[in-house]
């Protein structure tokens, strides 16, 4: 037990180790790189993205702290009811007036398989439920697809999609849209085995929706 309990400290050492080796080679580099952080933030761009260890989104796109503002959950979700997300949102709508809010999911992921299959994952369920939700839409072109994993995939796909329809049905993307033409709505998926991000979805500013979904008092 004390050797684990030490082996853990130790690589939670390593981490505060790195970032100050991290840290040294920034000043280095820039002498002023942290006063000019920590002045002021103005990101361009809203990430929305999968809490995945994988998929961070300032290394996969080549950005610096402060460039990317980000929220992530399990499977990248955008649920009308998640108040954590509304109100990352909101801040970045109204507050940092993001250009462009990215959607962005990567292939393989565990939240969409476990979505697909029949296993209940105890609390999680009810965030699945969502994905769920998705697949019983798209189930017949799903199900069309030979292979698990190209389902997965399919899914992954049709999950960003859906969940870049429901950032576009909120009040707070109606709003923005109406009175100052932003944001642009985008959906990606990285790929684990090459890297690389593909645009597989896009609504710019002012898209009509379905009519049930607009607001016409905003």
């Amino acid at each position: 037990m004390r050797l684990n309990n030490y082996l853990r400290m130790k690589s939670v050492e390593k981490l505060l180790l790195e970032n100050k080796a991290w840290a040294r080679e920034k000043i280095l580099s820039n002498p002023n790189y942290f006063k000019h952080l920590a002045e002021i933030q103005k990101p361009e761009f809203l990430w929305v993205g999968c809490s995945d260890s994988r998929v961070s989104a300032n290394e996969i796109t080549g950005t610096d702290p402060g460039e990317i503002f980000v929220h992530r959950n399990i499977a990248n979700m955008v649920v009308h009811t998640d108040l954590n997300l509304l109100s990352v949102l909101d801040y970045a709508v109204e507050v940092l007036h993001v250009k462009h809010i990215i959607v962005c999911g990567h292939y393989g992921c565990g939240g969409v398989k476990a979505a697909m299959s029949h296993h209940s994952m105890g609390i999680i369920n009810k965030w699945l439920r969502n994905i769920k939700d998705v697949y019983r839409i798209h189930e017949e072109e799903i199900n069309a697809i030979e292979g698990e994993e190209e389902q997965v995939n399919k899914l992954v796909e049709l999950n960003v999609q859906e969940q870049v329809l429901n950032l576009a049905k909120t009040s707070i993307i109606q709003k923005a849209w109406k009175y100052e033409n932003r944001p642009h709505l985008h959906g990606w998926v990285y790929g684990l085995s090459n890297g690389i991000l593909k645009p597989v979805f896009d609504i710019p500013p002012g898209t009509k929706l379905e009519h049930i979904y607009e607001y016409d008092d905003l």
